[in-house]
């Protein structure tokens, strides 16, 4: 059985610093395209980074605050944000990606408020 599971979340003031892990069982993690999506109170849901075998993206909103890394041996991929804004308040998910198949996490909640 595939699980995701996010744990990191919190509540932070601006300018404060959260670090987001995703522990992946069930799948060869390795293969596997790794993503952290966002999903902020009546808005859709976003990219925020991804992380393949040697690659990085991300979203120009969280550019040079934002760091995805990933631990093969541990089955884990990180987020770490830092100057936290308020508009960086949102459900965070994780996401494997090979091909076709898709698997998410059950979300953490990041909130960014003074």
């Amino acid at each position: 059985q595939v699980q995701l599971v996010e744990s990191g979340g919190g509540l932070v003031q601006p300018g404060g610093s959260l670090k987001l892990s995703c522990a992946v069982s069930g799948l060869t993690f390795s293969l596997y395209i790794m993503r952290w999506y966002r999903q902020a109170p009546g808005k859709e849901r976003e990219l925020v980074a991804s992380i393949g075998s040697s690659t990085t993206n991300y979203a120009d909103s969280v550019k040079g605050r934002f760091t995805i890394s990933r631990d093969n041996a541990k089955k884990t991929v990180y987020l770490q944000m830092n100057s936290l804004k308020p508009e960086d308040t949102a459900v965070y998910y994780c996401n494997a990606v090979l091909g076709p198949t898709a698997k998410w996490g059950q979300g953490t909640q990041v909130t960014v408020s003074s």
